[in-house]
């Protein structure tokens, strides 16, 4: 029982085949906080493959390969949700019209748009941490895999209610302690200040730029919630988008 939370993160945050037994709002919350070690696994496994290619093909490729492989697993599930969030938030419709726009299954312009400067924006971010090192470019990758995650769990506080009263929105939302939320976090800045030691300054430079993803995310979440009345699976997956495109940013400033 006590890794059922852990399962459900890994059986919706990814393609990975992992037995989901129990489907509730208890779980859910506890596969919120369990994210980030979701982000771990892809962001290794993303770095990995990331720095192997830039070392053998160059800095832009490797780039490339690492925002390719974690989009792969888990099926573009949270480009998806922020190019319906970009749709949602630019049709200027009330929050119903919006919502039923975002459910539909084609993008418009305001999507596009946003999926790729996004992409691109990663992508370059990267491309500039490989051409240093691709264990800096590695260490970058994971950061930004692990405050994607991290933001999940920001997105489902208590505070915050469901916009609608189905999908995967509605069973993750208010779920999530601020405390635990916070907790998370911490432990996550925790997690990249150790991997950083490996990186002299990437020791102090992760942590920082984690919480400079996470307060991206907070600022898309007030917009959204404002807008939309809540939250849904789509804002979720914009937050870790943004966060994860913040904190390369803020890594690539820095």
């Amino acid at each position: 029982m006590r890794f059922e939370g852990l399962r459900f993160a890994f059986g919706t945050l990814s393609v990975l085949r992992v037995r989901v037994a129990r489907w509730d709002r208890p779980t859910a919350g506890r596969a919120m906080l369990c994210a980030p070690a979701v982000g771990v696994v892809l962001g290794v496994l993303a770095a990995a493959a990331g720095a192997l290619v830039a070392w053998r093909a160059g800095a832009l490729l490797g780039a490339v390969v690492a925002v390719a492989v974690p989009a792969a697993l888990t099926r573009g599930l949270h480009l998806d949700g922020l190019a319906d969030v970009a749709d949602g938030l630019g049709s200027g419709r009330p929050a119903e019209d919006a919502l039923r726009i975002m459910k539909q299954s084609d993008i418009g312009p305001f999507g596009v748009l946003t999926l790729l400067l996004v992409l691109l924006a990663q992508i370059a971010a990267l491309t500039g941490q490989f051409e240093q090192s691709p264990g800096r470019g590695a260490l970058a990758v994971l950061a930004g895999a692990v405050t994607a995650r991290c933001a999940l769990a920001w997105g489902c506080l208590r505070s915050v209610p469901a916009a609608r009263p189905g999908g995967l929105g509605a069973m993750v939302a208010s779920t999530v302690p601020a405390a635990a939320a916070l907790a998370v976090s911490a432990g996550a800045a925790l997690l990249l200040a150790l991997a950083g030691l490996t990186d002299g300054w990437s020791a102090l430079r992760l942590p920082l730029a984690l919480v400079v993803g996470l307060l991206a995310a907070r600022s898309l979440l007030r917009r959204c919630v404002r807008r939309f009345g809540g939250v849904t699976g789509d804002v979720l997956g914009a937050m870790a988008e943004t966060a994860a495109t913040a904190c390369l940013f803020a890594l690539a400033l820095a």
